[in-house]
């Protein structure tokens, strides 16, 4: 399990230059955001943790480039330039919040390729703005299941394409799965913070 951590811990960890870290990651690995706009500090809220994001990187050599298969509230699932997170997140400025990268120790390349091949073909579908609704009536009023469709929260896109591979997360007790239930995995160990 990568080391459990609130927000005062992630900020307290060192910030490694992108570069320095860039050469490091490797296809599979886990970008994890705690961010500070209300729909974050609402997820965090109610998953009990730091985190509000999660997206799979992707080492792309043959063009030198990181990219990040992600589902956001605005586009659903998409490949991103992992540096715009830095660089040009909103208007040219970066992420507002802290991000970390971590690793999953059991990867292999048959699991890249299987979370690969089903990421690439999930890219375009929607985010699933009707599933945080549905969270929340599960968590505070007890109602209501998981229903599985191709629509996606960041972390059931994660989930879906480590499972898709042979390699699942394990879904919270109250019927989701939150960024914390994937950094609470076993196999997930913490590369550095970037941000």
């Amino acid at each position: 399990m990568a080391t459990p951590l609130e927000r005062n811990g992630i900020k307290a960890l060192p910030v490694m230059s992108y570069d320095q870290l860039r050469s490091t990651l490797k296809s599979g690995d886990l970008m994890f955001t705690s961010g500070e706009h209300i729909i974050s500090k609402a997820i965090q809220k109610v998953t009990n943790s730091p985190w509000s994001h999660v997206g799979i990187v992707f080492k792309i050599e043959s063009i030198d480039r990181l990219l990040l298969l992600e589902s956001v509230e605005d586009m659903g699932v998409r490949f991103a330039p992992l540096s715009k997170y830095l660089n040009d997140y909103d208007k040219g400025k970066p992420y507002k919040g802290l991000i970390v990268l971590a690793r999953c120790r059991d990867m292999s390349d048959d699991i890249v390729k299987g979370l690969s091949k089903f990421g690439i073909s999930e890219l375009t579908q929607p985010y699933d703005k009707d599933e945080i609704a549905k969270i929340l009536a599960r968590v505070t009023l007890g109602i209501g299941k998981k229903e599985k469709d191709r629509e996606y929260i960041c972390s059931e896109l994660v989930h879906e394409c480590f499972a898709s591979a042979g390699r699942p997360f394990t879904y919270n007790p109250r019927g989701f799965i939150s960024p914390q239930d994937i950094w609470a995995d076993a196999g997930v160990s913490l590369v550095g913070r970037i941000l």
